[in-house]
């Protein structure tokens, strides 16, 4: 195929998902006995369930970020749009600890909302596919209470950002603001 005659790839399949560590070591004894050496030091073991458990944490990670960048354009859209609210409590007095208080409170309680909604949305699909499979939903409170403390503080970290724009504004420049 690629118009060599050297081996390119070896594939070693594992009877159990729990022998995969075991054929990737037993695969490299093989290749490193052979007496013509020609694969000593020349090639890698992947194993695919570590390739896949890494591409899962890349997307997961991916998705965070994503929903981070809506969490701070929602909060900036409202600090905008809130420019004179905020102007008329900072000439009231609000301190600027209260408005970025204010603010952060909302950026939680968005993700608080998103990840409430979200497992949800997973319970149910878990429901569904265990219907169809004939298996008891599996979804455990450790995971569910790991995942609103995420969203949480998913909401302070992306939410600094617009609330720290709040907490700055100038009174007067945005009691002018329309």
């Amino acid at each position: 195929m690629y118009g060599t005659d050297e081996i390119q790839s070896i594939s070693v399949q594992a009877k159990k998902i729990d022998n995969l560590d075991a054929a990737g070591k037993k695969a490299a004894d093989v290749l490193n006995s052979r007496k013509q050496s020609e694969f000593t030091g020349k090639y890698e073991v992947l194993n695919l369930k570590e390739i896949q458990e890494g591409i899962s944490k890349m997307t997961n990670i991916m998705t965070m970020i994503i929903g981070g960048i809506g969490v701070i354009n929602i909060m900036l859209v409202s600090v905008t749009e809130r420019a004179r609210e905020i102007g008329v409590r900072k000439a009231l007095g609000a301190t600027r600890s209260k408005i970025l208080l204010q603010f952060l409170i909302e950026a939680v309680m968005l993700t608080l909302l998103g990840g409430l909604i979200g497992i949800g949305l997973g319970y149910g699909g878990a429901y569904i596919v265990s219907t169809f499979a004939k298996w008891p939903p599996l979804v455990s409170w450790q995971v569910v209470v790991g995942g609103v403390l995420f969203s949480m503080r998913l909401g302070i970290i992306f939410g600094l950002i617009p609330a720290n724009k709040a907490a700055k504004l100038d009174p007067i420049e945005a009691l002018r603001y329309e």
